[in-house]
């Protein structure tokens, strides 16, 4: 059915659709201080609005409002569109606790208790 709107009216709702996703977008891609908004993300690669964003390359912090979820290292796939894809060469979760160097011990006592 599109392909019987003019290209201008096609053009504009690529457009309003891009401008959608962007705005519901909670999810973002931070390089140092600059933070852009993934449009669609799967378990393989993400996408981003191609025209707002720079060549994005290495190793990036993917955010879900101030939550750090991810930190991965990408490549660039392809541009579909108004939207560049890039695909996850390694998707690491983000942790809030720093990694134990040492076995935890299953029977290990949960509390002290102080002499009173």
């Amino acid at each position: 059915m599109s392909e019987y709107l003019p290209k201008e009216i096609r053009d504009q709702l690529a457009a309003a659709q891009t401008t959608r996703k962007r705005k519901r977008a909670t999810r973002s891609v931070h390089i140092g201080d600059e933070a852009f908004a993934i449009l669609d993300m799967s378990d393989d690669g993400f996408s981003v609005e191609a025209a707002t964003t720079p060549g994005l390359r290495g190793l990036i912090d993917i955010y879900e409002g101030p939550r750090h979820l991810y930190q991965a290292l990408i490549i660039a796939s392809e541009q579909d569109g108004d939207a560049m894809r890039y695909e996850f060469k390694r998707n690491t979760a983000a942790s809030t606790r720093p990694a134990l160097d040492f076995e935890v011990e299953a029977d290990r006592p949960i509390g002290l208790l102080s002499k009173v």
